[in-house]
């Protein structure tokens, strides 16, 4: 028998104020030991989905569940105790620029247990070698490259050991080269860990290599999800647009206004400006 989602959401209902709900009825899995990537069209609910697993926003119906545990009726202390198990990698990774590449990744540690410095020393070399920046240890954010302060950040990410990674927008603004790299650790360090990761991303190339997983939002709910080959295969035409990358579908190129013959046909001879 398969081990049960450490993510599920169940009917989901969200949104941040107004008519327009930015999740509803949604409901999802994030397989155990798995990459699952959440994409879809900007504006769509991926990084929502995020903020609900790490309960910075709570479901205004259904329910987020960590391992079981609904996320949206936990205590704080509960809540607390749930995101240590969690990593978070935020988009262009958000360093602190007053400490340098090995504070930045110790700072979890000082922060969320009592272990010795010398404890903490090693795991933060550790983690830095896992990545490949070992040796930068003693810079500071701005002497390093964009692609580096990426895998700083995800050193930070894993620093205690969590069993969910969540990565937002993990391959914004990088190189060929960083991006390559990026995609290769997540990859590499979720089967090395024994990780679970999620990936919100609109990298449809590198995303699809990597992942077991993947899920597709459109209009407020789930327009697709399965293994990379069946999204990719979908007979639903915004799915079939978003992975194929098309200008015209069920997304139109064209904000919906007046046609052309009314804007520049009837409109003229009415003598309107």
């Amino acid at each position: 028998m398969p081990a049960a989602p450490l993510v599920q959401l169940q009917h989901v209902h969200f949104g941040y104020g107004g008519p327009r709900k930015i999740l509803e009825d949604v409901s999802l899995d994030v397989p155990r030991g798995k990459v699952t990537a959440i994409m879809g069209a900007s504006g769509g609910g991926k990084t929502t989905v995020l903020r609900l697993i790490g309960g910075q926003q709570r479901a205004q119906q259904g329910q987020v569940l960590f391992d079981g545990q609904d996320i949206g009726k936990l205590s704080q202390t509960e809540l607390y105790a749930a995101r240590r198990r969690m990593g978070m990698l935020f988009q262009f990774g958000a360093l602190f620029t007053d400490m340098n590449v090995f504070d930045n990744v110790a700072f979890p540690l000082r922060e969320h247990t009592r272990l010795p410095e010398s404890m903490i020393r090693d795991i933060v070399l550790m983690k830095l070698n896992a990545v490949g920046l070992r040796g930068a240890r003693d810079l500071m954010p701005s002497e390093v490259s964009g692609g580096m302060a990426r895998r700083i950040a995800l050193a930070r990410a894993i620093a205690l050991d969590p069993e969910l990674v969540m990565y937002d927008e993990p391959f914004a603004g990088l190189d060929p080269i960083s991006l390559g790299t990026i995609a290769r650790l997540i990859r590499e360090l979720n089967d090395a860990m024994g990780l679970t990761s999620i990936i919100v991303s609109h990298d449809l190339v590198e995303t699809f290599l990597i992942a077991d997983h993947i899920v597709i939002l459109a209009n407020g709910g789930v327009a697709a999800q399965g293994t990379p080959e069946e999204v990719r295969n979908s007979s639903d035409p915004l799915v079939h647009q978003f992975v194929n990358a098309q200008p015209e579908g069920p997304v139109r190129f064209h904000y919906p206004g007046p046609t052309l013959g009314e804007d520049f046909g009837l409109a003229r001879q009415k003598g309107r400006p």
